[in-house]
């Protein structure tokens, strides 16, 4: 492997993360998918009481909007000042904890690192949900472990050229590689490695899209690079388009990228300055990938992170309230209530489409992970190798964010039996909660100096762990294609 030496000083392990802080990372997300927060004077987060708003939000999210996540009133910021990822938390002592509510396991299965979250947002926890969700999956592919694979990696920086600078650390000189040597091992089956060319033959004459934020794009270079050892793609895109459409000519085989990290409508309150707020239109779709549904056979939804930056909510055309926003007299919400709206208006844009026989997978948020600081005061992400999975636990805003998307996905799952479209969970919550260790932190560029520039712990290295996502889209694909895939066993 031809990797450029390190020219930074090695890693060391995190201090204790200070609980009063324990909320400051999250809101730096934002920031770290490359659009700023913009600077708005405090408020007071308590969501205003109106009425007439009651008539036509989703109800559990009204209920919420005033409460903690345990459901204690909300006096004074972060109650409802939700911010990304985050999974990780440290406690002064130094030991990791499962979290509240954590229940008891059998003896003979593995511990859950899922933690409870109120019935007064959520109707079911997160694990009877994703029961119903995979109710029809022979194996649960997405309870497991990381367990070490010396045969890793299957590509480097010098191999595949699809590799963003700030998601490219060996060229930046992250000194380790071991956590290059990892690979996802579900409970219950066999996850096999992904294979190009059984990928290529199970998408050969199909059409596959990412919609989403910058994560989906690091997911989708992640495949570039994995398949290219076999075959590069012809980019056909527009110079100046955001959005990419690569073809593997030899297969008949189209992807793209779509970018709309809110999946739903959305406009800049300043036409020149992308780092100002956005106005959400919740229950309108963005027909920037709507408008193309029918022509792909599979679409992988995912979103998160942007829907903690500042923004006006809009329903109906009509604003029904904000997150970080400075006006007294709008009401407060929290970005769990544009996140519930965003996704229930893409899956509705999903049934509603014409001529669209694929089927959709929703790939689940994808923790953060800042460790001894808030992102702007020295946070970081500097371990070399996954935790267990009774080493960490999901919760507060990062558990928010994922019931909210297993809830919405069995809603569409339920209307997709009308309307005969297919909806699938595609995890990536669950594993990647476990892996702190795969984020650029500070290799994805060289130091400048005089100059601090925040870690990196949202995004993820290439090569790393997200390279796993496409073993799980790989089995994912063969269970759709069903009885063919016994030709590539």
């Amino acid at each position: 492997m031809k990797f450029q030496a390190s020219q930074r000083k090695p890693h060391y392990s995190p201090a204790p993360r200070n609980s009063s802080s324990k909320f400051a990372p999250f809101i730096a997300l934002a920031l770290l998918l490359t659009i700023p927060l913009y600077n708005y004077p405090p408020f007071d987060i308590r969501a205003q009481e109106h009425p007439s708003l009651s008539q036509t939000l989703p109800p559990l999210l009204f209920q919420h909007n005033n409460t903690n996540l345990d459901g204690v009133p909300c006096t004074s910021p972060p109650c409802n000042v939700d911010g990304g990822g985050g999974g990780v938390m440290l406690p002064a002592a130094g030991k990791l904890r499962l979290g509240k509510g954590s229940r008891k396991r059998k003896p003979a299965r593995p511990r859950e690192y899922l933690t409870r979250v109120s019935s007064t947002t959520h109707k079911e926890e997160p694990r009877i949900i994703r029961t119903k969700v995979l109710e029809d999956e022979k194996c649960d592919l997405f309870t497991g472990e990381w367990v070490p694979n010396p045969q890793g990696p299957y590509y480097t920086n010098a191999t595949c050229d699809a590799i963003q600078e700030h998601q490219n650390c060996m060229k930046y000189g992250r000194p380790d590689t071991g956590f290059l040597k990892w690979r996802w091992k579900p409970d219950g089956c066999d996850l096999p490695i992904f294979d190009p060319r059984r990928f290529l033959e199970l998408v050969q004459g199909k059409s596959l899209a990412f919609v989403g934020d910058s994560v989906a794009r690091n997911h989708m270079q992640s495949l570039i690079c994995l398949l290219s050892r076999v075959v590069h793609p012809v980019d056909v895109s527009k110079p100046t388009d955001e959005n990419r459409l690569y073809q593997y000519t030899d297969y008949n085989f189209n992807l793209s990228i779509i970018s709309s990290p809110y999946l739903i409508r959305t406009q800049k309150t300043d036409p020149n300055d992308f780092t100002r707020p956005f106005n959400l239109f919740l229950d309108e779709f963005d027909q920037t990938w709507t408008s193309k549904i029918h022509s792909f056979d599979y679409i992988i939804i995912s979103a998160g992170h942007w829907f903690f930056r500042p923004t006006y909510f809009y329903l109906n055309r009509t604003l029904a309230g904000c997150l970080y926003c400075p006006e007294p007299n709008v009401t407060h919400l929290a970005s769990s209530f544009s996140a519930r709206w965003a996704f229930r208006t893409a899956f509705r844009a999903i049934n509603a489409a014409r001529n669209f026989n694929g089927v959709t997978f929703l790939r689940t948020f994808a923790p953060s992970h800042f460790e001894g600081g808030p992102w702007d005061k020295g946070g970081d992400c500097v371990r070399t190798r996954p935790f267990k999975r009774n080493e960490t636990v999901l919760e507060d805003y990062s558990l928010e964010m994922y019931s909210i998307q297993l809830e919405e996905l069995r809603t569409a799952q339920e209307a997709g039996m009308r309307t005969g479209r297919k909806f699938r969970l595609f995890d990536a919550t669950k594993p990647m909660l476990l892996r702190a260790d795969g984020h650029p932190s500070k290799y994805g560029h060289w130091p400048v100096a005089n100059q601090t520039i925040p870690n990196d712990c949202v995004h993820w290295c290439l090569p790393g762990p997200i390279d796993a996502w496409n073993d799980f889209l790989q089995e994912l694909l063969k269970r759709e294609v069903g009885s063919k895939s016994k030709s590539f066993t």
